[in-house]
């Protein structure tokens, strides 16, 4: 169904450029893109009646690592810091293969879909026993969601004094052909794309200073983005002073890491300076605020990235440090903490609504969704607010305070992925036994 007329919407939160928000709204969709919006619209081949809900853009998710699905609430790394976790989770990875990337991925896009995600990145950054990321990107056409996948590497192994084990590390030259390989054979940068595909070294502690320049040089010749970690904790922070001699902001500048083309995730440890570098050079932020507070990162400063002009948006990061991959549950978390760190009106539940969609869709570039508006993709979600989660609530659209979690209906690109609650898309309860039983596999050979 794709062309259709989303009818009778209670509240319809626009997050166009007026920030709009109408009441008994009807959407007229066609060909996967938004030709009308206004009241008592008629005439369509088919009507999805939205009576007692609000509406919004799909949600947009700008950090993730599908893959750890498979690993949550890993004993042992339950209570640990970034680097600690990490240690305790690198074995476990290094027996997965082609199929743990593929279930684990149509799980993870099943799993953001129902709480009302329609475009999702994804940062892949080892390849054990075979896998490509091609496997993630054969997974996500199958379910349906927009996907931003990127090619992510890890080069220098604990021999070389990095972090991960040697066997889960790539040679340099390898990485860069693969990533050459995956752009050509997968990228999309059309307008309404399903697929685009970014570039994205691991992180300062695990990939070379010269992986970092030649992979910004690729994707510039490429014309595709570039994505790592940065600033996560004061590990990091005292990692980059140890190795480079300077903070990761300066790193992030002198290897051409900076610019509308490139967006860092997490960035909690973010100083003035840096935060005014990214707002000049328009680098966005995925603010991961669940994985912060479960690795015991700290509170990202995002009222004061906000404030500086930083495009911001929202990840769940990946669900061995989350474990939840729901995406609204990141946007009332963003609200909380900055409202904790900075007072109670540091953030509106409507701002916090704005980083989930809007805000995502332009951290990736993609200013054709994000947005409820004529010509933008139709990317709708659509949320029941007759319900417990809502009654009783003297703003139903203030839905960060009080309304479900779950999706009703989500449309991508005009078809409709989740209706009435339930993936159209796959067979869910097959993918969740599968997924159960490579958990088991991996936690026995444990």
């Amino acid at each position: 169904m794709t062309d259709f007329l989303l009818k009778n919407a209670e509240t319809l939160l626009t997050m166009d450029d007026d920030r709009r928000v109408l009441k008994s709204a009807d959407i007229r969709v066609r060909d996967g893109v938004i030709v009308e919006i206004g009241q008592g619209l008629q005439g369509a081949e088919a009507t999805v009646d939205a009576s007692g809900t609000v509406v919004t853009p799909g949600l947009v998710n700008t950090h993730h690592h599908l893959y750890q699905n498979l690993t949550r609430a890993v004993p042992g790394g339950q209570d640990a810091l970034l680097f600690g976790w990490l240690q305790t989770l690198y074995p476990i990875w290094s027996r997965m293969g082609p199929q743990h990337l593929q279930v684990s991925t149509q799980l993870g896009l099943a799993e953001l879909a129902l709480s009302g995600c329609s475009l999702t990145s994804d940062h892949l950054y080892l390849f054990p026993n075979g896998g490509r990321l091609d496997d993630t990107i054969h997974a996500a056409a199958e379910v349906g969601l927009r996907f931003h996948p990127t090619r992510g590497a890890m080069s220098i192994g604990e021999s070389d004094g990095g972090l991960p084990p040697d066997a889960l590390v790539e040679r340099e030259a390898d990485i860069l052909e693969d990533m050459i390989r995956v752009v050509d054979a997968f990228h999309d940068p059309s307008e309404g794309s399903m697929c685009r595909v970014g570039l994205a070294p691991c992180s300062p502690f695990s990939v070379s200073r010269e992986l970092m320049r030649d992979a910004a040089v690729l994707a510039r010749d490429k014309g595709v983005m570039l994505h790592t970690h940065l600033a996560e904790n004061d590990e990091d922070i005292a990692y980059s002073e140890a190795q480079f001699g300077c903070r990761p902001g300066q790193y992030a500048e002198e290897l051409g890491w900076t610019g509308d083309d490139v967006w860092h995730a997490h960035c909690v440890k973010l100083d003035v300076e840096e935060i005014d570098l990214f707002a000049k050079t328009r680098t966005g932020v995925a603010h991961c605020p669940c994985s912060n507070c479960r690795l015991g990162s700290g509170i990202a400063p995002v009222r004061q990235m906000r404030d500086a002009g930083v495009k911001v948006g929202l990840g769940v990061d990946g669900s061995a440090s989350n474990d939840i991959a729901n995406l609204w549950d990141e946007a009332r978390q963003a609200m909380l903490l900055q409202r904790v760190a900075n007072g109670a009106d540091a953030m509106s539940a409507y701002e916090a609504l704005e980083i989930a969609t809007r805000g995502g869709a332009d951290v990736l570039g993609r200013r054709d969704c994000g947005r409820i508006a004529v010509g933008k993709r139709a990317d709708l979600a659509v949320w029941d607010v007759s319900g417990l989660a809502s009654s009783g609530s003297w703003d139903p659209a203030a839905l960060v305070l009080a309304g479900p979690r779950q999706v009703r209906d989500l449309f991508v690109e005009g078809r409709q992925v989740v209706a009435w609650g339930r993936m159209t898309t796959l067979d869910l309860s097959a993918v969740i036994r599968r997924h159960g039983e490579m958990t088991q596999a991996l936690a026995n050979g444990a």
